[in-house]
């Protein structure tokens, strides 16, 4: 059951670190420093507070995975990933995003390919 909460963990950390990118790509500085022609200034986007902090958050999160891969087969790990979009789709809707009711659906379906492979 420990192996199952460093794996939401992990999990938690990607889908933070997936609205911290959307959050620094989406900001009025890097939108500016897109629209110029390519150029060195260009690698000033990884140095935003929100891109930056995305990158480290999947880094954490994938060292954090990396202890569950140690305990679990990939077969059954791997599948929990799927309940990123759970999460994704609660945050989303937190920040106002559009959810519809086929994407419900489709995540419902996921859920419930991981509780079989769970079960497995």
């Amino acid at each position: 059951m420990k192996t199952f909460f460093i794996a939401i963990l992990s999990i938690v950390f990607s889908v933070a670190a997936q609205f911290s990118l959307k959050m620094g790509i989406s900001g009025e500085s890097v939108k500016t420093l897109l629209a110029q022609p390519y150029s060195f200034r260009t690698f000033c986007i990884f140095l935003d507070k929100y891109v930056l902090t995305g990158f480290l958050l999947y880094g954490l999160g994938a060292i954090v995975w990396l202890s569950v891969l140690s305990k679990w087969d990939v077969s059954k790990a791997y599948p929990l990933v799927g309940l990123g979009f759970v999460f994704t789709i609660i945050v989303g809707y937190l920040l106002g995003e559009q959810i519809s009711l086929l994407r419900v659906v489709g995540v419902v379906l996921i859920c419930t390919g991981v509780f079989l492979v769970g079960k497995s």
